[in-house]
């Protein structure tokens, strides 16, 4: 379906400014240019956010061919867009959710809303399993439930679909409203409430009232009134007076009565009275969650008119929901993206920029299966996967299933084609994967873990997974309260304190970060390799780097005299072009004692400086030695306004503009006056925090796991361990857990001084920690060989794990072994 110009400017009510004149129809929206496809029949809305603004983009991607732009700025030279047209409007959000109601409106088929503090997304994607085989589906890609998701969602409808199904989320009042307008749904599901996203709500009723607004329109809505809040807010709004409701309960009277939840092998019975009559459904899941979401897809069916005896058969075969993509080291060098829990075209589009992201290997491989009940022509449906992978510059696809392999010839890159998995994994040479990304996206009946199995680096069951979701969003506090001409500097030297190089680095450039630092060339030249094209600073250049760092365009510290004579020799040395000098970081120590150059020095620093031409003053600096503590704020002040006095010398006689950045992650918060032109973010880009404010908006970034490998039974008087130091003083049951002091644990843990964390519950260290495993006391916990065992994340945050330890995070950090594998998720 295409809208013309004309229809895009009446719906926003915006303003044309036309620079050809000629009519022209989109398809397709874009709202970040790092994700442009194709830019035929494509509008840009350059969204305006507390941390960023689309119109920076506007020259860059109409030079990529976008020729239609909504605006609420238009540029001072729009009229040298020649073939573009601009539509002027008030607000490019209110106008992006303008587009989606109108396009919302043209289509009258049933439409499910869904909204909770929980659970959401679980059973949107739920229902749509339950249900695909009888309806052409659409639904909201992964958890697009936002105020910029929900119209994107919505944009998706098209006359093929027989039924919706988008969930909607807010974080702030008055917020559902707009979502309303654009989902207009014709059902609604209240899942739950609790503490998620309620930080913007003075009270609990307040926000149920709000996620209500979603309902008031709707036909039917389907709740469980055993939320006492809910109830209550529903009957005081008097919202059932104008709609009908189906509600479910196990406590109480209800179109659903749950009469029993019985939990064993893995599954759960669920027996519930419906028309005054017992039925029952299975599923395979055990958890109080999965019970909750699967209820309120058995009640949606039910009022849907679906027999019990269908949705019975339909709920035993569930399938878990991947929320999360992951990045793991694979074979040969390979990097390996684990998507192949579910198959669709909308995210495969999310899982190919994630794809795109990954700079360290040039070529890219895609797996993919059959997309099944997609409720699209095969032709069509493969042939847009095929234009996809084109246009996202895929080096070669290997397709799996008798669907994508009859469609083969609309691939025109290389490509292999399976009928199954098995017959994959006989066939396929797996030495020709070779350095590159490779990305498996398979619907769950093609057990990609298979696959997933074959790829995956062999390493012990000890693995440090990182959040990459949560390392953004640290990323985005900061960029948040920090003046938006501020630029940031990340810190990922020391393995980007543990948690990977090029992954982290290629994560936070994909996020337009400022600069990053690390702490050695080798450093830097390795991110460089691996397709990373941010500035980067070198802070401790040695003298036999100096020519690697200008062959990597690499920015070293200068922090004295001698180092800057090693950068003169190897000016000297090596041929640079006039035009592009070295550019320098100058260190000042304006306290620390540490590197940096003292006042005294900058008169003979500004004379070197003048004399060489090839010498580019980037930036000028210093390091803060106490910015997280109070007790020494005046300490810290007078290093600022020495360094501002320093500084502006520098600035005077550079004949340029020069950065000036103090601020460490502590210094941030609390020195707002001296966030210059640039702050360093290092250990608080990883959730790691000592100001209780920023902890409170920070989120864990890395855990430590491991697994059970033994069980055992330990008599009275029996000793555990190296040296015989620990001592069962009663019956005692152990775990043994396969990481040790190689992986990081430290030794100073043993004999009681540490603990681990095992299905939620703390359990000892008991014994010497051994070099690759350690024994915990799990007497008074019920676990099992193979169950997860937390050493340090959300269960057991890194702050207490460094008090036991009587250290810091960053050590905790940076000594976990490389031989740990790291596993990057993002959702």
């Amino acid at each position: 379906m295409q809208y013309s110009i004309t229809e895009i400017v009446k719906i926003t009510r915006g303003e044309l400014f036309a620079s050809n004149g000629s009519e022209t129809f989109i398809n397709d929206i874009l709202i970040d240019s790092r994700k442009l496809i194709s830019p035929k029949n494509c509008v840009f809305f350059a969204l305006v956010t507390k941390r960023n603004d689309g119109h920076k983009y506007i020259e860059d991607l109409y030079k990529r061919g976008i020729k239609i732009f909504i605006v609420s700025i238009l540029p001072e030279n729009y009229q040298q867009f020649k073939k573009a047209n601009f539509i002027l409007v008030k607000d490019t959000l209110k106008a992006l959710q303008s587009l989606g109601s109108a396009h919302r409106g043209k289509f009258n088929i049933p439409v499910i809303g869904i909204t909770g503090s929980n659970g959401k997304t679980i059973v949107k994607e739920w229902l749509y399993q339950l249900m695909s085989a009888d309806k052409k589906i659409i639904r909201s890609p992964k958890s697009y439930n936002s105020q910029i998701g929900v119209p994107l969602s919505v944009w998706q409808m098209d006359d093929n679909y027989e039924l919706a199904v988008f969930e909607a989320g807010i974080s702030e009042p008055d917020e559902m409203d707009n979502l309303r307008k654009v989902i207009n749904p014709s059902i609604g599901i209240f899942t739950n409430i609790g503490q998620a996203h309620g930080e913007n709500f003075i009270y609990t009723s307040q926000k149920i009232g709000e996620k209500l607004k979603l309902f008031t329109k709707v036909d039917t809505l389907i709740y469980c009134i055993d939320y006492h809040e809910i109830q209550e807010i529903i009957i005081r709004s008097e919202i059932l007076k104008s709609i009908k409701s189906f509600t479910w309960s196990n406590k109480q009277d209800a179109d659903l009565f749950i009469k029993e939840i019985k939990k064993n092998n893995k599954k759960t019975s669920i027996t519930g009275v419906f028309n005054n009559k017992e039925i029952n459904i299975k599923i395979p899941f055990v958890d109080d969650a999965s019970i909750e979401n699967a209820i309120h897809c058995w009640a949606t069916m039910l009022h849907l008119g679906y027999e019990n005896e269908l949705i019975a058969k339909r709920m035993l075969l569930l399938n878990p929901i991947a929320m999360r993509l992951e990045l793991k080291e694979g074979i040969n060098n390979c990097s390996i993206i684990n998507d192949s829990y579910n198959s669709d075209i909308n995210s495969l589009t999310i899982a190919l920029d994630f794809l795109n992201q990954q700079k360290q290997h040039k070529n890219k491989t895609v797996i993919l299966s059959d997309i099944l009940q997609s409720g699209v022509n095969e032709i069509k449906l493969y042939s847009d996967i095929a234009t996809l992978l084109e246009n996202k510059a895929i080096k070669r696809i290997i397709g799996i299933g008798p669907a994508i392999s009859n469609q083969s010839e609309r691939f025109n890159i290389e490509k292999y084609f399976y009928p199954t998995t098995e017959s994959f994994l006989r066939k396929f040479p797996f030495t020709s994967f070779n350095n590159e990304s490779i990305l498996l996206k398979g619907a769950r009946v093609f057990e990609f873990e298979q696959i997933s199995k074959a790829l995956q680096q062999k390493a012990h069951e000890t693995v440090l997974e990182i959040n990459l979701n949560a390392l953004i969003n640290n990323y985005n506090y900061y960029r948040s309260i920090i003046n938006k001409k501020t630029k940031i500097m990340a810190m990922v030297k020391a393995f980007s304190y543990g948690s990977g190089s090029f992954e982290i680095a290629n994560a936070l450039q994909f996020h337009r970060v400022d600069y990053l630092a690390v702490a050695y060339a080798d450093e830097g030249i390795e991110l460089r390799k691996a397709g990373i094209s941010v500035p980067i600073m070198v802070m401790n250049p040695d003298e036999q780097s100096f020519d690697s760092m200008i062959m990597h365009n690499l920015e070293p510290e200068i922090y004295n005299f001698r180092v800057l004579e090693i950068l003169e020799k190897a000016i000297k040395k090596n041929i640079i072009p006039k035009n592009k000098p070295v550019k320098i970081h100058i260190k000042f120590d304006t306290g620390m004692h540490r590197l940096g150059f003292e006042e005294d020095n900058i008169d003979e620093l500004i004379t070197r400086l003048k004399e060489n031409k090839m010498i580019y003053v980037q930036s000028v600096f210093s390091h803060l030695a106490a910015s997280e503590n109070k007790k020494h704020d005046k300490f810290t002040l007078s290093q600022i306004e020495k360094f501002t006095k320093m500084s502006e010398v520098i600035k005077a006689v550079a004949g340029h503009p020069v950065l000036c950045h103090i601020l460490n992650s502590a210094g941030i918060t609390r020195f707002p006056d001296a966030h210059f032109d640039m702050v360093r973010l290092g250990i608080s880009l990883y959730g790691v925090s000592m100001n209780p404010k920023d902890a409170s908006s920070l989120q864990n970034v890395s855990t430590l796991k491991s697994s059970i490998s033994q069980i055992k039974t330990i008599a009275a008087n029996d000793t555990i361990g190296y040296d015989r130091s620990g001592i069962a003083k009663n019956d005692m049951t152990i775990a043994i857990v396969p990481i040790g002091y190689a992986d990081g644990l430290k030794r100073s843990l043993s004999n009681g001084k540490g603990s681990l964390m095992v299905n939620g519950k703390k359990a000892t260290i008991v014994g010497n920690v051994c070099m690759d495993m350690c024994m915990i006391d799990v007497s008074d916990i019920p676990c099992g060989e193979g169950d997860e065992v937390i050493i340090f994340g959300q269960e057991n945050p890194i702050t207490k794990f460094a008090d036991d330890l009587d250290t810091i995070p960053y050590e905790i950090l940076t000594n976990v072994s490389r031989r740990v594998r790291r596993v990057y998720f993002q959702e």
